[in-house]
């Protein structure tokens, strides 16, 4: 597939090139502005939001020349980001301290979690067809459910073009036997646009483990379509498509009781298959001269994935998630009440997740019916509120109310935003923590009630010198009850463990910077930088423990440097994460072990050689840095991609 994706690639740009087509003069993508479309059930521009919020660019990741959402993440204030081994080893995200399955993700709109496990593994998710990534932080579930207990990661990816045809093919290589190949084609008529895009990489990987030499690579293909059809002035459909295969070669632990290695990341030969499905088909109605919208969506995600040993597989699950929903939107103006906007917007929703694991002949359901209320108003073009309230009825858990209000407000004169929010948040008990079996190792509590949170933040923004220099710092604290905890206990010679909901609170609190500068014409900075104290009680009243797997200081630094009129431009970056605490299983029982705190440096540059082709590279872990993310799990050291890329 990568010979396909490559030769289609390059065979496209020679036709065009002569065939005397006109020449694409810079790759702009569709700009949504400043809209946030996920901070709410209806966009909003971003300064009237009172959520804190970060936007990633298809420009941005280009100009980095990023590879993996996951790394892109990882200059997010509030985001921390732990792989467990090669490239295609699970990849987790935590934000403001919570657990990796407290952040709802979603492509295009999609929940494209586990419903296994309730997370998302970022290790299959490369960027070559995103547009932007919104995230919000704080407690959202009033608006979109389950699971955005922390926040929420929407992924855009990128639609076609009206009246025209664009393309866009790349192929790299990287000095750790990794290759990556991608197309992107996007066009379309008067009513309509469209874009296929397919990206397959390969990496050769490096050894997890401190044992033997064998190297853990990965293999993705992803597959993506979007679609947008004007069927009337005033109904319109769109609909996406996605398809991801991956393949990761992992090193598992050994948990034999009694094993001079237990405990130990051992040089096994296990894989990880996961395929995966999603994709929705919607209807927008606008009347009213646009005052009146209504929106019916029906989307699904399909995951199957594979546990391998020695070439047999041990065991597999299969979930999926089917989601339709409607909502009506009336927007209207009440001058009279100090210069007023406003909108309100009513919704429903229902829901199916299945489970099926290998280890039965049947498998599991559940359903919940949702209704949503949001309201949104602006005041003296200065003063903005949103709150909404959401309750589900769910067939296998107590029904659940969640809300959110939040506010902001500009002094345009001084080039001053405040913001802030405030959010109760839910996570459901995953399928596997119900249901799942792992012989010797796991077993599932079908009693076990989902987690509950509470969470605000506040914070500023303040412009200096015509926004020059743009600084955000925001204050957030959250608590959680019900987590969801795992027990131990020795049966036949292993240890078995078991979800159980705690009794005590854990409670999170940090502080976010973000600073952007256009320190001259061509040159620019970005840094970030996030205090988070994570503790939990493993029984009520009982002395709090700090949360594995979260620095407590994190920061990044990006310098960036345009010359040659914008044909060439260079990088620099550098990512903190301060020293954390993660579970070692070498003891009996388990213990804490410190992991030590570590800076990577990243470098980059890109050469715009024409209207159609440009060079670039990356070197990443420059100073070739030894640091664990996961205790006992090895990490990447330094490595060097080169690749071309060029326009149709």
């Amino acid at each position: 597939m990568y010979k396909i994706i490559a030769t289609a690639g390059v065979l496209t740009l020679v036709l065009q090139s002569t065939s005397g087509a006109q020449s694409y003069t810079e790759d702009v993508p569709v700009e949504l502005g400043t809209i946030l479309v996920t901070a709410g059930r209806t966009p909003v521009d971003k300064d009237k939001s009172g959520r804190a919020y970060t936007v990633i660019t298809a420009k941005e990741l280009e100009e980095q020349n990023v590879r993996y959402v996951a790394d892109a993440l990882r200059t997010v204030p509030g985001f921390s980001v732990s792989r467990t081994g090669s490239y295609g080893g699970q990849t987790q995200v935590r934000v403001r301290g919570a657990e990796s399955n407290h952040l709802l993700v979603m492509i295009d709109g999609v929940d494209v979690g586990e419903t296994s496990t309730g997370e998302y593994d970022f290790s299959g998710l490369i960027v070559d067809d995103i547009e932007r990534i919104e995230v919000l932080r704080g407690p959202q579930s009033a608006f979109w459910g389950s699971n955005a207990t922390a926040g929420v990661v929407n992924i855009i990816t990128k639609g076609g073009i009206r009246d025209g045809f664009e393309g866009t093919a790349r192929t790299e290589a990287g000095s750790d036997g990794s290759s990556l190949a991608s197309l992107l084609m996007r066009g379309g008529g008067e009513r309509y646009d469209l874009a296929l895009s397919a990206a397959l990489r390969n990496t050769g990987g490096y050894n997890v483990s401190d044992y033997g030499s064998e190297d853990d690579g990965d293999r993705n293909a992803t597959l993506n379509g979007k679609l947008n059809v004007d069927l009337t002035d005033w109904l319109k459909l769109d609909g996406t498509l996605r398809y991801v295969n991956r393949r990761g070669e992992t090193d598992g632990q050994d948990f034999t009781f009694g094993s001079p290695t237990y405990g130990e990341v051992l040089d096994t030969d296990d894989v990880t298959a996961m395929e995966e499905f999603s994709g929705s088909l919607g209807l927008t109605h606008t009347s009213l001269n646009g005052a009146w919208t209504q929106k019916a969506r029906f989307s699904g995600s399909d995951a199957t994935r594979e546990n391998e040993e020695d070439g047999v597989v041990t065991s597999s699950t299969r979930g999926s998630r089917i989601n339709a929903r409607y909502q009506s939107t009336y927007a209207f103006d009440a001058l009279s009440l100090l210069d007023g906007h406003h909108s309100l917007t009513g919704g429903y929703e229902w829901e199916r997740e299945t489970f099926r694991p290998s280890h039965l002949d049947h498998g599991f359901s559940r359903d919940a019916h949702s209704l949503v209320a949001e309201y949104r108003g602006e005041f003296l073009d200065r003063f903005y509120v949103n709150g909404a309230v959401r309750h589900d009825f769910n067939d296998r858990f107590k029904d659940a109310t969640t809300f959110s209000v939040a506010g902001a407000w500009k002094f345009v004169e001084t080039g001053t935003r405040l913001h802030a929010s405030l959010g109760s948040g839910i996570t459901n008990p995953t399928f596997y923590e119900q249901y799942g079996y792992t012989p010797s190792t796991f077993v599932g509590n079908a009693d076990l009630k989902p987690e509950e949170s509470l969470g605000w933040d506040a914070g500023v923004e303040q412009a200096f010198f015509d926004r020059r220099f743009v600084v955000d710092v925001t204050y957030f604290n959250q608590n959680l009850t019900n987590e969801i905890t795992t027990v131990y206990e020795l049966v036949g010679g292993s240890y078995v463990s078991t979800p159980v909901n705690r009794e005590g609170e854990s409670l999170r609190q940090g502080v976010e910077v973000t600073a952007t500068a256009r320190l001259l014409d061509r040159l620019t900075l970005k840094a970030t930088y996030t205090y988070t104290d994570a503790t939990e009680q493993t029984e009520a009243g009982g002395a709090r423990l700090v949360e594995v797997r979260r620095p407590r200081h994190m920061g990044s630094l990006n310098l960036a440097y345009a010359f040659l009129d914008n044909r060439a431009r260079v990088f620099g970056e550098a990512i903190f994460n301060g020293t954390t605490v993660d579970n070692n299983y070498t003891t009996s029982p388990s213990s804490r072990a410190d992991l030590a705190g570590y800076t990577l440096v990243n470098a980059g540059a890109k050469y715009r050689i024409n209207d159609r082709f440009e060079v670039y590279g990356r070197i990443d872990n420059m100073f070739d840095a030894d640091y664990e993310e996961v205790y006992g799990y090895n990490t990447q050291g330094r490595v060097a991609y080169v690749g071309v890329k060029g326009r149709f």
